[in-house]
């Protein structure tokens, strides 16, 4: 077995590997990374196993520089899975033994994966290991058309996104409208109090996947009032990102928004629509399960460099929850200017 970093010259083998394989996410393609590299400047060290002349293996992985500290390796950063995929389990605790070599001679401190790590490799180290699995994926499985996907919605659900249509709302796919998408996110992302990333990273998720993204939009009197992407590969459509303005949820411009993906989904022979990221219970996991969706659960590893443990707070987060109402009072523009410069070290 050979397992050694990637070039440019790999992008098509490595896509074609992760097309078929039946475990990646849009996140496994070259694109994912290129557009980290491309937006925010970070090195990628993404390795790619060979056996007997073809591809057996491929693990995307960033390196996380965040001023002050000792870098991370993450795999991958902004997205909810990153884990090395292989046809083997020998395959894949190879591939993570190279990436630990590579973070002890980057000096980080960590190795962060977003997914299984397999039992070859953790009977296999000497590392600490901290797993956390507080999170699920919603995973809906599409039937063959969007005609028998709305059948089998209830009532309720169905007369939703009739409201949407009655209301004057519009919908189109527009990747080449940018500027609308992240008019909406942006907003969003400050009303929440969260940093938002840059414009650049869209563009560059756009340029990237080219055909496996599209950017989708809800219209009220020309004004775009809801936004999203979705992102494939092979069988799987998954959506990182998706907002509306709050002011305008009565016209349910949410229910338009995931519909018309939906629908784009089953009528174009994709067979698992990942609706992301939710906690259990809460609002947008009760929002996603309402469409069909079930939850897979997401584990996520730790495994550490040295002999210092990060351990997870318990209770509220003060300074955390100071920080969001700060940020939910800044001018947009102001929001706008400093999102991208916090948001590129967020991992999540």
């Amino acid at each position: 077995m050979n397992i050694r970093q990637t070039t440019e010259s790999d992008r098509e083998q490595w896509d074609n590997y992760a097309e078929f394989h039946p475990e990646a996410t849009p996140y496994h393609l070259f694109a994912w990374s290129t557009a980290i590299r491309n937006a925010y400047g970070f090195k990628n060290f993404n390795l790619i196993a060979e056996e007997n002349n073809r591809v057996s293996g491929i693990f995307p992985m960033t390196m996380l520089k965040i001023p002050l500290q000792r870098p991370e390796l993450v795999a991958l950063p902004y997205c909810d899975i990153g884990a090395p995929l292989g046809t083997s389990p020998e395959t894949i605790a190879e591939m993570l033994r190279t990436a630990l070599s590579i973070a002890k001679k980057n000096n980080a401190s960590m190795v962060h994966i977003r997914g299984g790590i397999g039992t070859d490799f953790l009977a296999d180290h000497k590392y600490q290991v901290q797993a956390s699995s507080k999170k699920v994926r919603m995973l809906l499985e599409l039937p063959e058309s969007a005609e028998k996907l709305q059948e089998g919605f209830k009532s309720k659900l169905r007369s939703q996104i009739r409201k949407a249509e009655k209301n004057g709302l519009t919908f189109q796919f527009a990747n080449e409208k940018v500027d609308d998408f992240y008019s909406v996110f942006s907003i969003n992302m400050r009303d929440l109090g969260s940093p938002v990333h840059s414009k650049k990273w869209f563009e560059e998720i756009i340029k990237q996947y080219a055909d496996n993204a599209k950017v989708g939009l809800v219209y009220h009197n020309d004004k775009a009032i809801g936004a999203g992407i979705i992102l494939r590969v092979g069988n799987t459509i998954a959506i990182p990102w998706a907002s509306t303005l709050g002011r305008f949820n009565h016209l349910n411009p949410n229910m338009m928004l995931y519909w018309k993906f939906l629908e784009f989904a089953a009528d174009n022979g994709a067979q698992v629509f990942d609706f992301g990221r939710s906690t259990p219970d809460e609002g947008t996991y009760k929002f996603k399960a309402q469409w069909g969706a079930t939850p897979e659960p997401l584990t996520w590893h730790d495994i550490f460099l040295n002999d210092i443990v990060q351990k997870e707070k318990s209770g509220p987060n003060n300074y955390r929850q100071i920080a969001k109402n700060i940020w939910q009072k800044l001018p947009l523009g102001l929001a706008n200017f400093l999102g991208p410069v916090v948001r590129k070290y967020i991992k999540l």
